[in-house]
C-alpha cells in the first residue's frame, strides 16, 4: 500500500493498519489523558475522510481508539483559548463542519468501535459512523451543557433519527452520562458487546462489507444519508449557536469551572 502510505504520512494523531487488504483501520492517537483531541487531533479528525473517500485501495474504514479509551472530546484548555480568538473560533467550527459531513458525504463505509470514554466530538466519530460498535460498559456524554453551550457539533443532525426526540432531548439538555448498553437499547448504536469482543467484531464486520458489491453498498450508505443532508440546516444552525456560546459569558464560566474543578455558577440574566 504505497500510495495509501504517502496519503496518511502526514497525520501524526490518527494511526493507521490495515486488519484486511481492503479495511483501513484509523486508531486516534492522543497525547492527552482519555484521548482527549488536541488541536492537531482535532484538525486531523476532520480531515480525514477526504482522504479515506479518494482513496481507491480502501472499501472500509474502522474508527477506534488507542487503548482502554475512545475519545474524552476537545481539550478544553484549548477551547478557553477558543472562547477569546476569533479566528480560532472559526477554525474550530469549520473543522467540526467537515468531521460532521466528511463522515456524512464519505462514500466509503465507516464502522466505529469505542471502548471506555466517548464524548463531544469523540461521541461524533462514533455516532456518525455507518455502524457503530461500542463495549457494553462503555461510558458516553454529551456535555457541551456543562461546560455552558448549546448541544451542536453533532447531536441535532443525528441523535432525533437515531433514538427519538424524547430521548434526546433529556440526554442533551440533562448532559447526563450513559452506558454502552444504554445507548444500544435507545438505538443510538448499532450494538453492544463485552469489552473484549469490540475491536474483534469491528474487523469482522469491515471486512464483511469490503467483500460486498462495492458501488451497491455506496449507494446504499448515500441514498440513506439523505436523511441526514436535509437536516443539515438544523446542524448548521446548532453549530452556530455552539460557536457564539463560545464567545459568551456561560462559556467562559463554564470552561473555567470545569478546569478549576468547580461547580459552575451561571448567571440566570441572560438577553435570550
Amino acid at each position: 500500500m504505497p500510495e495509501s502510505i504517502d496519503r496518511y504520512a502526514r497525520y501524526t494523531r490518527l494511526k493507521f493498519d490495515r486488519p484486511h487488504p481492503r479495511v483501513l483501520r484509523i486508531t486516534l492517537n492522543s497525547p492527552l489523558k482519555m484521548g482527549a483531541m488536541d488541536s492537531q487531533m482535532h484538525r486531523e479528525a476532520s480531515e480525514i475522510w477526504a482522504d479515506v473517500d479518494a482513496d481507491d485501495s480502501v472499501s472500509v474504514a474502522i474508527i477506534t481508539g488507542d487503548g482502554a479509551t475512545f475519545s474524552a472530546g476537545g481539550d478544553l484548555n484549548h477551547e478557553r483559548k477558543v472562547c477569546e480568538d476569533y479566528a480560532l473560533r472559526m477554525q474550530a467550527m469549520t473543522e467540526t463542519r467537515n468531521l460532521v459531513m466528511g463522515m456524512i458525504n464519505c462514500r466509503k463505509p465507516i464502522v466505529s468501535a469505542a471502548r471506555g470514554w466517548a464524548v463531544g466530538a469523540g461521541l461524533a466519530l462514533l455516532i456518525l459512523a455507518d455502524i457503530s460498535i461500542a463495549s457494553k460498559d462503555a461510558k458516553f456524554s454529551d456535555g457541551h451543557l456543562k461546560i455552558g453551550v448549546a448541544s451542536g457539533d453533532h447531536a441535532t443532525i443525528i441523535w432525533p433519527l437515531l433514538c427519538g426526540m424524547a430521548k434526546a432531548k433529556y440526554y442533551l439538555m440533562t448532559a447526563d452520562n450513559f452506558t454502552g448498553e444504554e445507548a444500544e437499547r435507545m438505538n443510538l448504536i448499532s450494538m453492544a458487546l463485552p469489552d473484549a469482543e469490540v475491536e474483534a467484531k469491528a474487523v469482522e464486520i469491515a471486512s464483511r462489507l469490503a467483500q460486498s458489491a462495492p458501488a451497491a453498498l455506496r449507494w446504499t450508505k448515500h441514498t440513506m444519508n439523505h436523511w441526514l443532508r436535509q437536516a443539515a440546516p438544523i446542524f448548521d444552525a446548532s453549530l452556530a449557536l455552539e460557536f457564539i456560546g463560545f464567545a459568551g459569558p456561560e462559556g467562559m464560566e463554564g470552561i473555567d469551572a470545569f478546569l478549576q474543578k468547580r461547580k459552575p455558577a451561571f448567571s440566570q440574566d441572560t438577553p435570550v
